[in-house]
């Protein structure tokens, strides 16, 4: 592709992030109150909340990371995907009609009204560390797309879609949050389409010819029944039974107990809303998933016919056949989309790490010291802003030391799962106990949680399986705990 060329696709990129930041930004007029700036004043559509948790669910982990997974691999990552709406199931159950007893901004309100203060902040505090290591992957996988673009050094790519993205959040909340999420979802799949459909026309014979070439070699297998010996039964990732099971676990403890989507869930109209919000989301998923599958299908017969040899990074194999194979305009516009993902996710982020921090800590705590807790909407409204801020700085840190933890799709989830396992162990015993005290509670959560980190750096177990080894154990230290302390029992 020639110089010229070249530069008409960084001016789309160019033209996109300046559209979308002013977009986003457009949305501080209607920021008045703390239920403006982080529930949307919950005036949002379903359809568009639902848009916007599969925006937070994926990112641009989705984008670059899922096609390596077809390309040395095959589909069994769709195992995973069943899971998760067995998972969404057991929240619109169970989780939403408990949120919706009353007027709540954060999941771990649902944890003061049932425990008490100490397992808010609790669980409060193990989001808000989850989600800066998880988040800090997300955003360093943006800096691989932007350095291929621009040459640009990593740090200089974080900080550009960190500026950026944190502007608009700070000034339009929640709202402009939820609205750029369904411009940029929108965005970033209609890319991925193109990108398949030139892949297709690449290949002589089109998908024919590519299910011919990758069906023998097993590439396009989906479920993996094999039962082996628990050593490699639990060590394998992407099995039938780890699918099903850890994705079960892991969307119930993402979607049920993390602020990034929980605030979504939260800024519907009504439960009902909610409800169907979450469960369209998993349609929107399952076809995502599929998509971003074929193009490492693909790509794969396409390196194999040419003799070419693949990056020695794959996270970097999607962005570079975008880059260096389709026409020019139609590569800044799929980039641009690969940028949206990123976006959308970082917005989510800073906003429900600022929602959590201001509402679940800085405001109690000064509540309790009587030191300001008691300052107007529009104080608090500011502090939310500064909260904003500082968690982009934060981030920021996370994303530059993000660069030693290898694959960006795996590295993500692992994080996420060691304290998903601790927090969701935490929500189900709110659920479904009620003689289980707050003391009780954060032993189980504690035990949780050191049991993970020992699985995590001390066995081979799979990452998919971590969600429901720490939440059974959780579940099973609290209910033991509460037979030899016994406390006064509060109800959700």
């Amino acid at each position: 592709m020639n110089l010229g060329a070249r530069w008409i696709d960084v001016a789309v990129i160019v033209a996109y992030l300046a559209a979308i930041t002013w977009f986003g930004a457009q949305f501080r007029s209607s920021q008045h109150t703390l239920r403006d700036y982080f529930l949307g004043g919950k005036t949002a559509p379903w359809w568009a909340i639902a848009l916007s948790i599969v925006s937070a669910e994926t990112s641009t982990l989705t984008v670059i990371g899922t096609p390596p997974l077809a390309f040395r691999g095959n589909y069994a990552f769709l195992q995973l995907v069943f899971g998760y709406l067995l998972g969404r199931l057991i929240i619109v159950t169970f989780f939403l009609p408990a949120y919706f007893r009353g007027e709540m901004y954060t999941a771990y309100e649902l944890m003061r009204v049932r425990f008490g203060e100490r397992i808010r902040r609790l669980t409060a505090a193990a989001f808000l560390v989850l989600r800066a290591l998880a988040e800090g992957v997300r955003v360093f996988a943006v800096s691989i797309v932007i350095s291929i673009v621009l040459g640009a050094g990593e740090t200089a790519s974080i900080a550009v879609i960190l500026c950026l993205t944190l502007f608009y959040t700070y000034e339009g909340g929640l709202t402009a949050v939820i609205w750029t999420d369904v411009i940029q979802m929108a965005l970033y799949v209609a890319g991925a389409i193109v990108s398949l459909v030139l892949l297709l026309h690449q290949i002589p014979g089109g998908w024919g010819h590519v299910a011919a070439v990758a069906g023998p070699l097993g590439k396009l297998q989906v479920f993996d029944f094999r039962l082996a010996a628990p050593a490699e039964f639990f060590a394998r990732t992407y099995s039938f039974w780890a699918g099903i099971l850890g994705g079960c676990f892991l969307t119930t403890a993402s979607h049920g107990t993390d602020q990034l989507i929980v605030q979504r869930l939260l800024a519907a109209r009504n439960c009902g809303q909610s409800q169907a919000a979450l469960l369209g989301s998993w349609v929107v998923i399952f076809v995502q998933f599929g998509l971003f599958l074929a193009i490492g299908t693909c790509l794969f017969v396409l390196y194999r016919e040419q003799g070419q040899t693949p990056p020695v990074v794959l996270d970097r194999l999607y962005p570079l056949y975008i880059w260096q194979s389709l026409p020019a305009g139609v590569a800044g516009l799929v980039m641009a989309a690969i940028l949206a993902a990123a976006m959308s996710n970082l917005s989510a982020a800073l906003n429900s790490l600022a929602s959590t921090t201001v509402l679940d800590l800085w405001k109690p705590l000064l509540s309790v010291s009587k030191l300001g807790g008691g300052a107007s909407d529009a104080t608090w409204l500011a502090r939310s802003r500064y909260a904003t801020v500082a968690w982009g700085i934060l981030l920021m840190a996370v994303a530059l030391l993000a660069r030693q933890w290898g694959s960006v799709l795996q590295a993500g989830l692992s994080i996420a799962s060691i304290v998903y396992g601790s927090l969701l162990g935490v929500f189900l015993l709110g659920l479904f106990t009620r003689r289980v005290g707050e003391i009780a509670a954060m032993c189980g959560m504690s035990v949780g949680l050191v049991l993970l980190l020992y699985v995590r750096f001390a066995t081979p177990i799979a990452f998919t399986w971590y969600v429901m080894i720490g939440a059974s154990a959780t579940f099973a230290t609290a209910v033991l705990v509460s037979l030899i302390i016994k406390e006064p029992a509060r109800g959700a």
